[in-house]
């Protein structure tokens, strides 16, 4: 494990001018979402046997496992951002509203599995570019969902640059999970639509947690629930922001202090295995998180049967903030974060066994 505080807790990172800070606008998510006959709130579960191994008073875990159907968080995201865009069109006939569109991504997991089933509810069609590394079983989810998948690029970076090229060529709308220069709308919108499981969760809770750990790829679940949390609840919850050793993409930025590109092998973390910052969730962290923690495959590895034991199971990827708590519970570090045994922990579990 490696941590690191946040020298730029409540300033910041100053990035372009262009590169906007995370909604905070839960309740117009809401209320989009009050209308889909498939929406239903998801459970915050008590996890005493985690609190035991980790040493705190309590730990309570936000379980995305059953959201929408999807199995993931990822249903809040870019499902939400399409459905936006059909009520936008103004159409009377909503699942005929983007007729003749088509949406194109690339994904290492679930959000391809988002843009595919919201572009099927809206009439639209849906293009999933996937990295060679990809399984063909994730790719069989995609196609069962009516997206049509093109393996393309030797990781998710260059399947995403694939697929932001054929949008450009072929006047597709480019939905990604990320953002860059040039690029900002559509993903501050999708980090908007994760406002909602933050938001659940906050009302959920019986006692303000003390501390939030978050799993980071790109980032933009850590920068939306991060945002939400110092809007509602203030300065007073640490929030520390777990990554995958091989994948430091926020720890090396808020390092330099400015965007960079890292590298790294392959990660049993894949949904989190983004070797670049998404820059709204860059923005948005570096204000809000108290600290950056890198976790090794070990580690994830580790917390599995923990999970499982608590009737929590779900992939390395969507049980990476609760690794971190446990990698956090075992060092020097948490102590100095006010860790202990007076301590109550938000976490998210972001799906289920892969």
């Amino acid at each position: 494990m490696q941590y690191q505080n946040n020298p730029h807790r409540g300033y910041g990172l100053k990035l372009d001018a262009e590169v906007r800070s995370p909604s905070t606008d839960a309740a117009a998510v809401a209320a989009l979402l009050n209308a889909c006959p498939a929406h239903a709130a998801t459970p915050l579960v008590s996890a005493p046997v985690i609190a035991a191994q980790a040493g705190v008073a309590n730990v309570v875990v936000k379980d995305e496992r059953e959201r929408m159907g999807l199995g993931s968080f990822k249903a809040l995201g870019a499902a939400y951002v399409i459905a936006c865009d059909a009520v936008a069109s103004g159409a009377e006939d909503l699942p005929t509203a983007l007729n003749g569109q088509c949406y194109i991504t690339a994904s290492a997991g679930n959000h391809g599995m988002s843009v595919a089933a919201g572009a099927r509810i809206f009439g639209a069609r849906a293009i999933v570019h996937i990295a060679e590394t990809v399984p063909e079983s994730f790719a069989e989810r995609l196609r069962a969902k009516g997206a049509e998948v093109v393996r393309a690029g030797h990781d998710y970076e260059a399947s995403m640059a694939l697929a932001a090229a054929s949008a450009q060529e072929n006047g597709y709308t480019l939905l990604s999970d990320s953002s860059w220069p040039g690029y900002m709308d559509r993903p501050h919108r999708l980090m908007e639509g994760y406002l909602q499981m933050a938001a659940e969760a906050l009302d959920q809770c019986s006692a303000t947690p003390t501390h939030v750990f978050l799993q980071a790829g790109v980032g933009g679940l850590a920068g939306a629930v991060a945002a939400l949390v110092r809007d509602r609840l203030g300065e007073a919850p640490k929030i520390v922001v777990v990554e995958p050793e091989s994948a430091p993409a926020l720890y090396r930025a808020i390092e330099a202090g400015r965007f960079v590109a890292t590298s790294g092998p392959v990660s049993a973390m894949g949904r989190l295995d983004c070797k670049e910052a998404s820059l709204i969730a860059l923005k948005g962290l570096s204000l809000d998180a108290d600290g950056f923690q890198l976790i090794t495959e070990e580690e994830a590895a580790s917390a599995m049967p923990i999970m499982a034991d608590a009737g929590l199971a779900g992939s390395e990827s969507g049980i990476a903030g609760m690794a971190g708590l446990l990698a956090m519970a075992r060092g020097d570090e948490a102590h100095a974060l006010g860790l202990d045994s007076n301590s109550t922990v938000l976490c998210f579990l972001t799906e289920g066994v892969a």
